[in-house]
């Protein structure tokens, strides 16, 4: 758990630790508990967490992932279609293939 994210999410709204543990509907030392790490929310707490402070479960874990691949950065990222790795050209091939289709598509 990111105690840090906690914390966080709590003062951008600025929240007591009362305030946030009545919006929870738990005691004021469960939710400073799980702030402070004494205490680990159950899977149904972290779900009800993430709702109350409108963000996700693996934000509050603090896991993060990459949303969006540019496929034109080739530094980055492999990547494959069937298990097997594009090499250059195909890259190069689907990337001019949608900016094609993304014309046709402007033109209408």
């Amino acid at each position: 758990m990111n105690l840090d994210r906690l914390t966080e999410l709590r003062k951008k709204k600025n929240w007591s630790l009362q305030d946030t543990a009545d919006r929870l509907g738990i005691a004021k030392s469960t939710y400073a508990g799980y702030e402070s790490g004494y205490r680990r929310p159950s899977f149904e707490a972290l779900i009800t967490l993430a709702e109350l402070f409108g963000t996700s479960c693996d934000d509050l874990l603090g896991r993060h992932f990459e949303k969006d691949i540019e496929l034109t950065d080739l530094k980055k990222k492999e990547l494959s279609v069937d298990y097997r790795k594009l090499t250059e050209t195909e890259t190069s091939g689907v990337i001019a293939f949608i900016r094609a289709m993304r014309e046709i598509e402007e033109k209408k």
